[in-house]
């Protein structure tokens, strides 16, 4: 194989670590020899465990030595739950080792590789840099800016409504699309709904791995099914008034519950829902006494959050927006119509077309009957 192929190939497995490796990063590896051919595979699975250059090491074992690594993420230099990737490499005899891109961290990023090159390995990179990037867009956001990476999931008819005028919302999509929602909840650190929609919908907002069809090899998928419904999203409630009922859905099950509300929200209220099982958290108050979300998203950095969904109705949804918070949007569009009655997707004060907020559509495909439409954003306020 080729260097590309080969690098390519690390990219695959680093794929597989999609659900499970928060905080971390998504890391594959290949250890190959002198004709391109694979002695040693690995991926990162899950924080705590080994990582990719040491699964791929301990595959290949003594054929390590003299061989060629290919990895996508600048090996570690550091020790943290595991000891730093790049000693073992050294360790191991390695010859040469090929990354995909640097560590994007700026206090660290290019030690791990000056490591290598110190200890006489030959290093190479970035190769295939774009797709290598594109396997930790929340973490690289979160080490590069300090900020996680923010997208809102949100599902409407083809008349741009979400609910009709009760509340009602279930269901605007179908399974197809609830199982896409399924996916994009499992690589979320954070899901991040309001207070309204626990009222009305009642959601869990956990992540259920039997509903998310995934495409797994057969002999992995069982113990990959086990640690994604294991590896469960902080769900985080905006609250500024604590009116969550305690006996809501997101406060059950083995998912945590974050509520985020601001000084003076009552006492009784608090206690109810800590004896719940919700942690309870106060935060500073923004717009119109409710939560500042600035100060929610820096508590989420502060959690190690890379990836956060918002998963809400159209007032916070539409507050993140206006404020420069989103940087992607998914929409679901339903081919039905709910009416002039209905809510919008949005709660936008938008009153002049000079105002509109600007979006750049990356992707539209059919998920079932529905469509998905997937959009960037670079709004700042």
């Amino acid at each position: 194989m080729l260097p590309r192929e080969l690098m390519a190939r690390a990219v695959q497995l680093a794929e597989r670590g999609l659900y499970t490796t928060m905080p971390n990063p998504r890391v594959g590896c290949v250890i190959a020899d002198g004709d391109g051919r694979i002695l040693g595979e690995g991926w990162h699975r899950r924080a705590g465990l080994p990582h990719a250059e040491i699964e791929a090491l301990t595959d290949a074992g003594e054929r390590s030595r003299g061989a060629t690594v290919y990895v996508t993420l600048e090996p570690c230099s550091h020790s943290g739950r595991t000891g730093p990737c790049a000693d073992a490499l050294i360790e191991a005899g390695v010859a040469k080792v090929v990354y995909g891109m640097q560590d994007p961290n700026p206090a660290v990023g290019g030690q791990g590789l000056q490591r290598l090159r110190d200890a006489g390995i030959e290093v190479e990179g970035p190769l295939l840099e774009e797709q290598c990037r594109a396997l930790n867009p929340g973490f690289i956001k979160r080490m590069a800016l300090g900020l996680p990476l923010v997208r809102i999931k949100s599902a409407m008819s083809l008349d741009g409504r979400t609910a009709m005028a009760s509340g009602e919302s279930k269901w605007v999509t179908g399974p197809a699309a609830r199982a896409d929602v399924q996916r994009l909840r499992a690589r979320s650190c954070a899901v991040v709904t309001g207070v309204e929609t626990v009222r009305f919908d009642n959601p869990n907002l956990n992540v259920r791995a039997d509903e998310m069809a995934l495409e797994l090899l057969a002999a992995e998928s069982a113990a990959q099914m086990i640690m994604v419904q294991e590896v469960q999203p902080l769900r985080v409630i905006v609250d500024s008034r604590l009116r969550t009922p305690a006996n809501a859905f997101i406060l059950q099950g083995e998912a945590p519950t974050l509520i985020c509300t601001t000084e003076g929200a009552d006492n009784a209220r608090r206690e109810r829902l800590q004896a719940a099982g919700a942690e309870v958290l106060t935060l500073p108050a923004g717009a119109e006494g409710r939560v500042d979300l600035s100060a929610l998203l820096a508590e989420l950095v502060r959690r190690e959050c890379n990836e956060v969904l918002i998963e809400s109705g159209a007032t916070l949804s539409g507050e993140f927006l206006y404020r420069g918070h989103v940087d992607e949007l998914i929409v679901y569009m339903a081919p039905k119509l709910l009416g002039s009655t209905a809510r919008p997707l949005f709660e936008l004060p938008i009153k002049r077309m000079g105002s509109v907020l600007p979006v750049t559509i990356t992707d539209m495909r059919a998920v079932g009957h529905d469509w998905r439409i997937t959009a960037t954003t670079d709004i700042e306020r």
